[in-house]
């Protein structure tokens, strides 16, 4: 089983790439595993992703990555892992209303490979092999720091958690039938700059921590 661990920076992949075992890494590996750096945001994680589908053909893309949390019920040091993910900041603003594609006319909102205006993870339910509890994210390009931007997005589209990548997994994997699973560490809640309240070291930590735990688990089920 060829499978790909893939983070936004090396950072939040690294102390799985440094522990990884001997069993997934030596010549008689039953798990084939590659890890890959998609870069920061929509744009380049696009284009990463897509190469990596096309030119690699793998048969599962763990992307895993910190987030930022909008509801207190979800606090930093969490794991989660993502449901269904939402452009959230993909259109325009007008008189102070916020209109994505969809409200725009500019897309159909369940013209593939949307459904109903997300990008469900038609996987997860087969490879959440840790059980790890479900949420949905937004995905922004711009990191969320007013309150009224905030609160729009909460209203708007209910999201969990706040990304910068998300979507472009979901909507590659969507487009490509290879199957995925988005993995995600809380590190703060969204809008909260002052970093001496972020757990940033610790999220990343246990992220890498339930990385090797489900890859662990993948071994198993082979």
């Amino acid at each position: 089983m060829r499978i790909v661990i893939t983070s936004a920076t090396t950072a939040e992949w690294m102390p799985s790439f440094v522990q990884i075992n001997e069993l997934y890494t030596g010549k008689s590996q039953r798990l084939k595993l590659q890890f890959y750096q998609s870069g920061v945001g929509l744009l380049a994680s696009s284009v990463a992703l897509t190469r990596l589908a096309i030119e690699e053909r793998p048969d599962l893309i763990i992307q895993g990555g910190i987030a930022g949390s909008f509801s207190k019920k979800l606090a930093p040091g969490q794991v989660v892992v993502v449901n269904n993910e939402m452009l959230g900041d993909t259109g325009v603003e007008e008189n102070g209303v916020w209109k994505d594609i969809f409200d725009m006319k500019l897309e159909k909102s369940s013209y593939h490979p949307f459904e109903k205006r997300q990008l469900p993870n038609p996987w997860l339910k087969s490879y959440n092999l840790l059980h790890l509890p479900a949420v949905d994210g937004v995905t922004v390009n711009q990191v969320s720091t007013d309150a009224n931007r905030i609160t729009t997005l909460k209203k708007k589209y209910g999201a969990s958690i706040e990304t910068m990548e998300g979507a472009a997994l979901h909507y590659v994997g969507r487009e490509t039938g290879i199957p995925f699973i988005q993995i995600r560490a809380i590190s703060n809640y969204v809008g909260e700059r002052n970093k001496s309240k972020w757990l940033l070291k610790e999220s990343i930590d246990q992220l890498n921590n339930v990385l090797m735990q489900y890859v662990d688990a993948l071994y198993q089920m082979k």
